[in-house]
Order: C-alpha cells, then sequence, then structure tokens
C-alpha cells in the first residue's frame, strides 16, 4: 500500500495530475485538481491511496492525511465508490463532512452531488462516532467539560481505555462527572470506572 508520493507536478486535468516522480509519471486522482494549477513544476507531497479492482488500478491522492483518513472511511459506505466520495471531498471541507456526519445534518450531506436521503442517512449509520482520530478537535473530550484539571491527561487516558474494552462514549460519559471529582492516577481512574459501571 502506497502511502505518499513525493515529485513535481507535470499536469493538471479536470479529473486528475500527473505527479513526476523519478521520471515516471503517476497519474493521480483528486477531489480538485485545480488547487494543483498554481504547482505545476514544484516539488509536492501527495497522500495516496491505492485503489484495486478487478478492472480497475487506480491512485487517489490528497493534500492531507485527514483527506485521505477520510475517503477511506467513505469508501465503508454502502453506496459510496471512489467518485462519489472524491465529489464529497471536492465539495466540503473535512471538517464540515466530519460535523454533518456527528451532529446527522442529512439537509448538509445530501447536497454533495450524488448523495440523497438513503445514501446521507447510510452516512450518518456508518460513520457517526467513528471518526475522532479524522478531526480530534472537534470531538468534546469524553472527561473533560471544559474545566482545567491536573489530571486531564490522566482522564484521557482512562477514557480510551474503556472504550478499547468495549465500552461506548455514552455509558464512559455516565461516569465522567464522578471520576471529574477526584484526581487519580490513569489505572486507579479505570478501577473507579468499572466499578462504577457494574453496580
Amino acid at each position: 500500500m502506497y502511502d505518499y508520493i513525493k515529485g513535481v507536478i507535470e499536469y493538471v486535468g479536470p479529473e486528475y495530475i500527473v505527479v513526476d516522480n523519478g521520471g515516471i509519471g503517476y497519474q493521480v486522482m483528486t477531489p480538485n485538481p485545480f488547487i494543483f494549477s498554481a504547482k505545476i513544476s514544484e516539488q509536492v507531497q501527495i497522500f495516496l491511496y491505492h485503489h484495486v479492482r478487478e478492472d480497475i488500478f487506480a491512485l487517489y491522492g490528497f493534500e492531507t492525511r485527514e483527506e485521505k483518513a477520510l475517503f477511506t472511511k467513505l469508501l465503508n459506505v454502502t453506496g459510496i465508490g471512489p467518485k462519489g466520495a472524491l465529489a464529497i471531498l471536492a465539495s466540503g471541507q473535512v471538517d464540515q463532512v466530519v460535523k454533518a456526519i456527528e451532529s446527522e445534518d442529512e439537509t448538509f450531506l445530501v447536497k454533495f452531488p450524488g448523495v440523497g436521503k438513503k445514501t446521507a442517512r447510510q452516512m450518518i449509520l456508518d460513520l457517526k462516532g467513528k471518526l475522532e482520530n479524522i478531526v480530534p478537535d472537534y470531538f468534546p473530550n469524553l472527561f473533560n467539560d471544559g474545566k482545567s484539571s491536573a489530571r486531564t491527561d490522566e482522564l484521557d487516558e482512562a477514557a480510551q481505555a474503556l472504550k478499547a474494552l468495549g465500552y461506548s462514549d455514552k455509558e464512559v460519559q455516565k461516569v465522567a462527572k464522578v471520576l471529574q471529582q477526584e484526581e487519580l492516577t490513569t489505572e486507579q481512574y479505570i478501577k473507579k470506572a468499572l466499578q462504577l459501571m457494574l453496580k
């Protein structure tokens, strides 16, 4: 699997760009190729997604890892293929798309080309709660309600550990207020949370 390519932009077209790397021109499909127009003959770094099917062997490229990550997530949604995912990324910013999915804003999602009500609903069903690693700043801290705490890092680590154990955000939030009242180590927070959850 390719992660990225560094090379010189040789061509910008309506659907793809060509990146020259070591004398080989790589055709890379991007959400909006024309944003690279000002970078022709310049060296760039493009994050790649390598799409392989029986009849397709294609490279999809993105300016940021966040774009690439959201593209990959969108491909897991029933009814959305590479072209549909590219159209969504071309029409909206990553944080806008994530915010719309998390807030179940179907009205916003159906504005994207090829996205009807059914697909918008599927996007929400498949992706809500699974995009935290793409735009972490958008998501409220599970254990920190905005108040400063000397134990914020330990609380964060405890929250991640509880989620790794299979507890949902909702379940973690239920015990969050109690845990915020105490200053403990990560391990102690986890033990305390488990005790509260098992009551």
